[in-house]
């Protein structure tokens, strides 16, 4: 993968995969699937600055987190799908 460097309090994002299956058992067809709100953080930036200092980010890679279904920007990183997003958008950090 190419080097990718977040700006600012920006992180990168890989959406998990969807279940294709419900919890009755039904196997749902691809267009009926639901964007997967988890998320695997690839890169972060350095985080917030302000008028006086610089607000580290609290998420690091390989956290998973979980977003909001039209939270971020998609981009493509050497023909994979990943979202760009807003420290502030991230809504928790999922703790195995």
């Amino acid at each position: 993968m190419s080097t990718f460097r977040p700006l600012h309090d920006r992180v990168l994002v890989k959406r998990l995969e969807a279940q294709a299956q419900t919890t009755s058992g039904l196997f749902l067809p691809e267009t009926a699937k639901e964007k997967p709100q988890t998320a695997e953080v690839i890169a972060v930036g350095p985080g917030r600055t302000t008028d006086k200092a610089l607000i580290p980010t609290t998420v690091k890679v390989g956290d998973k987190v979980l977003l909001g279904k039209y939270a971020g920007d998609e981009v493509s990183l050497d023909g994979v799908k990943h979202v760009v997003v807003k420290e502030s958008e991230i809504l928790a950090v999922i703790e195995d």
